[in-house]
């Protein structure tokens, strides 16, 4: 696979199955999906981990601003009475990193790890994660994050 096509592909990609959420101990009262519903997140700037040389600057800025917009937009979809914010701080906010881990070659029977990092007010953090299959990310072309991270918040409370 060209180096183009690699690229474009994990740029068209990002977007499928889920890991179940993981918590540091047992999380709190917070993570209920009363609480959750009405609860304040702040999108922190999201991060790619794995291979670094799969996409160039440009396009590694494009994902990063969809991993922030999707995420939070999932969220939003999730628990419509919550407030999301994707800068800033809020007190007592649940702050949300979204990460993605590159695999080290974009093959076709690749997959890409995606996480929602949740660091709750009370010092915890509860991850939610998932494996994408690239042809399962590439078929949502342009939707792919937005299925992703849509994916991932169906394993919130």
């Amino acid at each position: 696979m060209n180096k183009g096509l690699k690229a474009g592909l994990l740029t068209t990609l990002l977007g499928g199955t889920a890991l179940p959420a993981l918590a540091q101990g047992t999380p709190s009262g917070a993570w209920t999906s009363p609480a959750l519903a009405t609860a304040k997140y702040v999108i922190l700037d999201p991060r790619i981990e794995g291979n670094p040389n799969i996409v160039n600057a440009e396009q590694r800025a494009g994902i990063l601003a969809a991993m922030k917009r999707d995420s939070a937009g999932a969220i939003r979809r999730r628990y419509p009475g919550a407030t999301v914010m994707t800068g800033g701080q809020a007190a007592g906010a649940i702050r949300v990193t979204p990460v993605l881990v590159t695999p080290d070659a974009l093959v076709p029977w690749a997959k890409l790890t995606a996480r929602l990092d949740f660091d709750l007010a009370s010092g915890q953090r509860v991850t939610l994660g998932d494996q994408f299959g690239l042809l399962t990310l590439w078929q949502h072309q342009a939707d792919a994050a937005t299925y992703l991270y849509g994916e991932l918040v169906k394993q919130l409370p």
